[in-house]
């Protein structure tokens, strides 16, 4: 091979790993889901609320998986909603969240699911009523949960009825809905506390565990929780 054949040779494979090395860097530590920070304003360690609002859609028309289902939350600042399952809360906080159920019900394979531990209370409020269980096996009546297993909370969120026309466009401003509301306290460790849906909604895959279940921005995410 001519020289000027290697170095045409040379160059093509350094531009190609240029090219490898970009897309690594903006897929998989610069293109994920952002973080919305809740901590502005808010001293750690002093017990102060915290307001988090989410939603949980029956798909999620803004990405490339239109038929996943999906949370969002909503920035504190703007109100818009975001495309995310990261946030950020102050440690040693207390944090009032509000949930939005828009998407239909799958049954908990496990009942144990359906209890609510790690609250304030021990309670969630569903449309303003306090409730320790949803029993999904008395009816088709949770959708997802949110659930964060280091420090034992598990909120079953309930679901509108069997006949409902849900939403279909996400993230979803109408349409019928469920409001979950709950408090619980931050711990005052510091680090990322992962979360995840406890009910198989990942349609297409085995057992129901795949894709959203799997995905940062769909069905699981971290709550950091900063000083």
């Amino acid at each position: 091979m001519s020289l000027p054949a290697r170095v045409a040779t040379l160059v093509v494979a350094f531009l190609a790993f240029a090219a490898l090395a970009v897309f690594v860097v903006v897929h998989y530590f610069l293109g994920g889901p952002q973080t919305v920070d809740f901590t502005a304003g808010v001293a750690p360690d002093t017990g102060a609320n915290v307001n988090v609002v989410m939603q949980e859609d029956p798909q999620n028309t803004v990405s490339t998986h239109p038929d996943w289902v999906s949370y969002f939350i909503q920035n504190p600042q703007t109100h818009a909603w975001v495309h995310t399952t990261l946030f950020k809360v102050p440690a040693g906080s207390k944090i009032d969240m509000t949930i939005y159920g828009y998407d239909g019900c799958t049954p908990l394979r496990n009942p144990v699911f359906g209890q609510v531990t790690g609250t304030i209370g021990g309670v969630e409020d569903v449309n303003g009523k306090p409730v320790k269980l949803i029993n999904s096996w008395s009816g088709c009546n949770v959708a997802h949960t949110f659930s964060i297993p280091s420090i034992n909370l598990n909120i079953p969120m309930a679901s509108p009825s069997l006949t409902a026309n849900l939403c279909g466009t996400s993230p979803c401003t109408s349409g019928p809905r469920e409001v979950v509301t709950f408090s619980f306290k931050t711990p005052r460790t510091t680090g990322d506390y992962f979360w995840q849906c406890r009910v198989p909604c990942g349609g297409g895959f085995v057992d129901g565990f795949g894709g959203p279940m799997q995905t940062l921005g769909f069905m699981t995410g971290n709550m950091e929780v900063v000083s």
